[in-house]
């Protein structure tokens, strides 16, 4: 049976990421964008109870009709933990699947995960999540921002911003890293250039996260 996933976005072109992550499996993707969710926060620093709030009640509303409800905004992520509760079906944050799989794999090698950030207000919300992933496990996490990468983004420079990803993470590659997960949905186009490893990235994460909730 077809599973019917609304997803809310912060960027236009996070639909794309995700129809892309989509490519076969048996999945029905809605999308709904509201950029000034990510707008407001970075203005203000980071993720205020206000916009919280305000996006956990759209989140909330999406469910009706649908299996799952993703959340694709690292920045927003907590919104989707509060809406999740008392809801009928799963309302999930993708980079919340995304913890779990980094974990997953540093806990059965070198313990320790690079959570790699393009925007300085995902870092926070991003830490919080993994750290309470790994909890217990002996998994340490590190937290990295692609420098520069954020900006280009910004721009409208796409190829730009994800060569700078690459680059990012490739860096850390060749300084001894094993695990490396790209924190922001956003970034997942920057994996397939990478040429010293391969990170983790959320969309694929979280599309199964929702398939086997």
């Amino acid at each position: 049976m077809t599973l019917r996933i609304a997803c809310l976005h912060t960027v236009d072109s996070n639909i794309a990421v995700f129809v892309a992550a989509s490519q076969g499996l048996d999945v029905a993707l809605s999308h709904h964008v509201r950029s000034d969710l990510l707008s407001r926060s970075e203005a203000a620093g980071g993720l205020t109870a206000e916009i919280r709030d305000e996006a956990a009640g759209l989140l909330r509303g999406m469910a009706e009709g649908v299996d799952a409800v993703l959340l694709t905004c690292s920045t927003v992520g907590p919104a989707a933990e509060q809406a999740a509760i008392g809801a009928g079906i799963p309302i999930l944050r993708v980079d919340g699947a995304l913890a779990k799989q980094a974990v997953a794999a540093a806990a059965a090698g070198s313990k320790r995960v690079i959570a790699l950030c393009a925007v300085q207000t995902t870092v926070e919300p991003t830490r919080i999540l993994f750290e309470r992933e790994a909890a217990g496990t002996g998994v340490a996490i590190d937290m990295r921002i692609a420098e520069g990468a954020w900006a280009a983004f910004k721009s409208g420079d796409t190829p730009g911003y994800h060569r700078l990803v690459a680059e990012a993470a490739d860096a850390l590659y060749a300084a001894g890293a094993d695990v490396i997960a790209l924190a922001q949905a956003s970034m997942a186009g920057g994996a397939a250039l990478c040429r010293n490893g391969t990170p983790l990235t959320s969309p694929a994460a979280g599309l199964a996260a929702a398939g086997k909730d």
